[in-house]
């Protein structure tokens, strides 16, 4: 397919079609915490699109020093889109309104205990992004061609799962489920126009705690 996706309002409203289109399923979360977690789309530096991904600070309580879409768990009341906003605030320092909304995909269950719902959110061009050195290590722009890289993802099998665990070769790294799920069904969905499920798909053990 034509990887130009120069950052403009032609791409911003093909991606909010598609993601409109998207019969996307949603689960109940029965026992699973809530949380959100954000595409934000912005620009690689050269007009092109991309999207947001974190490095973690090292001295976190979970997680530490995982790349990572900016995101977290749902304050009581909220919503998937006010928790992401939320978040992209406080991680990155990007204050947007809920007209920035593009739509959701997929929820996500974690093998850690989480219901993940990924809700993209659309920055453009002039996004200015700081981060809040409690959370965030460092904030890298990774450009939407990246995700069409020949073989990319990757599948592997490991012997506590009969489910494939999916990883996405990114920022010089393996990046791994639930972050590659993500990854993958937003380049499948929004940016392919590809109705493709990622639920099934396993996270690596060490994610499982």
């Amino acid at each position: 397919m034509n990887h130009d996706f120069a950052i403009n309002e032609a791409l911003r409203a093909a991606m909010a079609q598609r993601l409109a289109a998207f019969p996307r399923q949603s689960q109940s979360g029965e026992g699973l915490k809530r949380a959100a977690v954000t595409m934000t789309v912005v620009d690689d530096g050269y007009g092109q699109g991309a999207f947001i991904l974190t490095k973690r600070a090292p001295r976190m309580n979970r997680h530490a020093g995982q790349w990572a879409l900016p995101g977290g768990r749902l304050d009581p009341g909220e919503t998937p889109e006010q928790a992401g906003l939320r978040e992209l605030h406080e991680e990155v320092n990007l204050e947007l309104g809920a007209a920035a909304i593009l739509g959701r995909l997929d929820d996500y269950p974690t093998r850690s205990g989480y219901l993940i719902t990924p809700v993209v959110i659309w920055a453009g061009s002039k996004a200015e992004l700081v981060p809040n050195p409690a959370e965030v290590a460092s904030i890298h722009r990774i450009a939407f061609r990246d995700l069409f890289v020949p073989g990319s993802p990757e599948f592997v099998s490991i012997p506590e799962s009969d489910r494939p665990v999916i990883r996405m070769p990114l920022a010089g790294s393996s990046i791994h489920a639930p972050t590659a799920a993500v990854l993958y069904q937003f380049r499948e969905v929004a940016l392919a126009g590809r109705a493709t499920r990622v639920a099934h798909l396993e996270q690596p053990v060490f994610a499982w705690r």
